[in-house]
């Protein structure tokens, strides 16, 4: 049983496209898929990255990833990690490889002094939610995640809405 964590590098964007698309096909949000692989490339490894990946392998295979990118908390001060995207592929969950991802990032913000992780789950996804308790997350019921996009955020670029 081996287990390695390692930075996604390039030529690599088809597979993290892989993962996405095989996570958005688990939270029933395929008809939502936009991404390219060169989008995803040119985010991972173009000129200045603001977004980076984690790739799980399991026995020299990738079965898993981790997205996420660098925020900033004005009440602390400091930065964090925001997890986009976290997953492990089907067959190879319960092998501590989800945990192994987020004691990685876990440990990305310790080492850069950064003040908090975190991430979003669907309120439906019962076993993602107690997973994450188990390993201490915290439910912020209380916050509402916003979003303006597509027509919605042209019409407001515009100052139309």
């Amino acid at each position: 049983m081996s287990l390695n964590i390692r930075r996604a590098r390039p030529g690599e964007a088809g597979l993290v496209l892989s993962f996405v698309r095989e996570l958005a096909d688990y939270e029933k949000l395929l008809h939502e898929m936009e991404a390219t692989e060169d989008g995803i490339d040119a985010a991972l490894f173009g000129e200045s990255p603001r977004l980076f990946c984690e790739i799980a392998e399991w026995e020299g295979e990738p079965v898993g990833f981790a997205v996420w990118f660098v925020n900033f908390s004005t009440f602390s001060g400091r930065y964090g990690i925001y997890l986009e995207d976290l997953f492990v592929r089907p067959a190879q969950r319960g092998k501590g490889i989800g945990k192994a991802l987020l004691v990685h990032l876990a440990r990305e913000c310790v080492a850069n002094g950064w003040s908090r992780l975190q991430w979003a789950v669907l309120d439906w996804n019962a076993p993602s939610i107690a997973f994450y308790k188990s390993l201490g997350g915290e439910m912020m019921d209380e916050w509402t995640i916003c979003r303006v996009d597509g027509p919605a955020l042209t019409a407001l670029a515009r100052g139309t809405r």
